[in-house]
């Protein structure tokens, strides 16, 4: 095998492990052949007859609450599930839960937290706050949580959302979105680990946000695009409006006869189909100026509490939580096709033109890098920049083609392509002449005229 011969078939090997390597066929660190690799065998997530059953039994595994309140400022959505968590400790306790004794936490982004403090030590439960608007933060307050908390408030969901799109803005340097930074943001990287730690976490969660409304495009008889507004939505990022099993719509609140504040609940979804689509309206009395006594917040818990308990009793408290099977996923099972290697393919042909012009012309003496010049002018009519930048595979290959020539004084191993590529199609459009009597078909007689 001649030298070029070594150098092409090495180049090839080259590309073949590029290739097997980035449509996950091999690790990197592999050493083998990767002409005749294989793929690797199935991984220990992949489901199999032998190893596992895809489907069980069905049971209730939904152990602990995830609900949602959303609304309009001043709505009363922090009030009213600050008394959710409230109802449900004392739902615990009733119980016997291990979780009773724990704190509640209060993920608290408007500082709204400070107002409830009198109702939590009117109860006896202690209350904890992390005033920040962080996505770090949030991440690391469902991992604590978890461990230290009877049920997790999270007021609101939705500054945290916009904070996790400033810090990107930030990492990147730019003041704008791009559309491909959508799919990070909400990807696993990003708004993906709170929507997935608040369903799957083994925790009670009760998580406020702010209202927006659900819009569609369409267009009108003129021609024209119209938004239409088609609903309401608790204001996050990704699904996280959609992803509570007890989502209430908060409406602003009315004056009853006996000077009454009235806050208004509208359940938007409930799983357990106990409660869904009631309206509920829930009195805070008037205080005239003075603190809430206990007697106070024991009736605002129990209002709120006599609500969505029937939620609440759907649940499996204190059993297994398993809501989604996340471990895995479904990889083994998408054929990568063929990419677009033509990218790096350039790649190499840019490569094989400057390792032949600096084996004729090494040295960074004047008279060679002339030299390199001319023979750039002579073959591609372009200087490098140009010739880098702009030329497609096939201008290379042949300009490459036409340098090896010249200083090889033999063609490259694209010249067969390139003939390939240049060579006339050979079609016979004559037409065909009828006149005479076809020709017998040996081993077969020939009818008479």
């Amino acid at each position: 095998m001649t030298a070029d011969e070594t150098y092409i078939a090495a180049r090839v090997r080259e590309t073949l492990a590029f290739e097997a390597r980035a449509r996950g066929e091999v690790p990197h660190t592999d050493k083998r052949d990767f002409s005749t690799a294989q793929r690797r065998p199935p991984t220990s997530h992949q489901r199999t007859e032998e190893s596992s059953m895809l489907f069980q039994p069905a049971t209730n595994t939904m152990a602990h609450v995830k609900a949602g309140f959303f609304g309009k400022t001043g709505s009363g959505k922090t009030v009213t599930g600050s008394l959710f968590a409230l109802g449900m400790v004392r739902h615990l306790r009733k119980i016997g839960s291990p979780l009773a004794d724990k704190p509640v936490y209060f993920f608290d982004t408007e500082g709204g937290s400070d107002f409830l403090i009198p109702h939590f030590d009117n109860e006896g439960v202690a209350l904890q706050q992390a005033k920040t608007n962080l996505f770090a933060d949030l991440v690391q307050a469902f991992e604590i949580a978890q461990e230290k908390a009877s049920v997790l408030v999270i007021d609101s969901v939705t500054h945290v959302a916009q904070e996790l799109r400033e810090s990107f803005l930030k990492k990147k340097g730019r003041s704008y979105f791009q559309i491909d930074d959508w799919n990070y943001l909400r990807g696993p990287m990003g708004w993906k680990r709170i929507e997935s730690a608040y369903v799957n976490s083994k925790l009670h969660v009760v998580c406020c946000g702010r209202l927006a409304d659900e819009t569609d495009s369409y267009t009108d008889e003129s021609g024209k695009r119209q938004i239409d507004k088609t609903g309401v939505k608790m204001k996050a990022d990704g699904d996280m409006g959609y992803e509570a099993s007890l989502l209430v719509l908060m409406e602003r609140p009315e004056i009853g006869r006996d000077h009454d504040v009235l806050h208004t609940a509208k359940i938007m979804k409930d799983r357990s189909m106990r409660i869904d689509s009631r309206e509920y309206q829930f009195a805070t009395p008037d205080l005239k100026g003075k603190p809430p006594t206990k007697e106070d917040t024991d009736f605002l818990v129990r209002q709120t509490w006599a609500a969505f308990a029937p939620h609440v009793d759907s649940l499996n408290l204190g059993g297994k939580h398993e809501v989604v099977q996340s471990i895995g996923d479904s990889t083994h099972l998408l054929k990568t096709e063929k990419r677009d290697w033509q990218p790096v393919q350039r790649e190499i042909v840019l490569e094989e033109i400057q390792h032949l012009l600096i084996k004729h012309f090494p040295s960074q003496a004047v008279a060679d890098k002339q030299a390199r010049t001319g023979l750039m002018q002579k073959h591609f009519s372009a200087l490098w920049t140009e010739i880098e930048k702009t030329f497609d595979l096939l201008t290379l290959r042949a300009g490459y083609d036409s340098l090896h020539c010249d200083l090889e004084k033999r063609p490259s191993r694209y010249n067969s392509a390139m003939e390939a590529e240049h060579a006339p199609l050979e079609i016979n459009d004559d037409i065909p002449d009828h006149s005479k009597a076809p020709e017998a078909v040996s081993g077969s007689p020939r009818r008479a005229a």
